[in-house]
């Protein structure tokens, strides 16, 4: 079986040199401790929310929140990621409801009856922190005129500049790295507010990964975040550290679920 790897969360284009340094240095270590099989390139093409993870996946990066449902046991989580962006606090993140800079919107609020641009039913950053964050404010009733659902946080950004909605919901690493590649977009939009916070996106392998090797994985994650020789491949991901976080932090994000549904909305609409 040809083991797979892939980081499809910080995917644009203009970062693939960037992903493909980090994982060039990550695949040195894994081959210095005898995993020889690693592969030698990334995989671009994976969605961020594929229909399932792969067995054969070695190394990925996947959202939260379809981990702990869709994804359930398809999966270990390795390490998280501390990213050095705005709003970024330890290995957390959170998701900005972004509208264009031109929108008369002054707080969350002032976006009932509009339309929300959705990058996918089952994102974290996307949905469920925003789903809490409305709930408060949504009355039990629905709240958007309209959700439209995009495939992905740069497809949302991109429709939202063409008027085709009115917000979305966008993880802030997401965002950081569109306003650094894309300034001239980002300067056409505004973060109206911030999401609940919720654990980063964790570091990954397959549930059929050797117990030894995720092993492996965990102490190569560490080396390189901890040693200089490293530091270019982290800077270019903005990675300041890459840490353990309790498999409890991210059962957390099913408390937002569980709130919201007890607040009457359950479904982001």
């Amino acid at each position: 079986m040809s083991l797979a790897v892939s980081l499809p969360m910080y995917n644009f284009p203009e970062m693939r040199a960037v992903n493909m340094r980090f994982w060039e240095a990550l695949r040195g270590l894994l081959i210095e401790a005898g995993i020889g099989e690693a592969p030698e390139a990334l995989t671009f093409e994976r969605s961020p929310v594929p229909d399932r993870l792969e067995s054969e996946m070695l190394f990925s990066q996947t959202c939260g929140y379809p981990l702990e449902t869709v994804f359930r046991g398809q999966a270990i989580r390795l390490a998280a990621p501390v990213y050095d962006v705005p709003a970024c606090k330890g290995p957390t993140h959170c998701a900005f409801f972004v509208v264009r800079a031109d929108s008369p919107a002054q707080g969350l609020a002032d976006l009932k009856g509009s339309m929300f641009l959705l990058n996918s039913p089952v994102s974290n950053s996307g949905m469920n922190l925003p789903r809490r964050a409305l709930a408060d404010i949504a009355g039990g009733k629905p709240f958007f005129r309209g959700v439209i659902e995009t495939g992905g946080h740069p497809a949302s950004l991109d429709r939202l500049l063409r008027g085709e909605g009115d917000v979305a919901s966008i993880d802030c690493v997401t965002y950081a790295f569109w306003s650094h590649y894309r300034p001239e977009a980002a300067a056409r939009v505004r973060i109206l507010a911030e999401t609940p916070a919720s654990p980063s996106i964790p570091f990954v392998t397959s549930v059929m990964t050797p117990p030894e090797t995720v092993e492996l994985l965990r102490a190569a994650l560490h080396r390189l975040a901890h040693e200089p020789h490293y530091a270019a491949a982290r800077a270019g991901l903005r990675i300041a550290d890459i840490v353990e976080v309790p498999d409890a932090e991210y059962r957390g994000l099913l408390d937002y679920e569980r709130e919201a549904a007890e607040l009457g909305y359950p479904r982001l609409a």
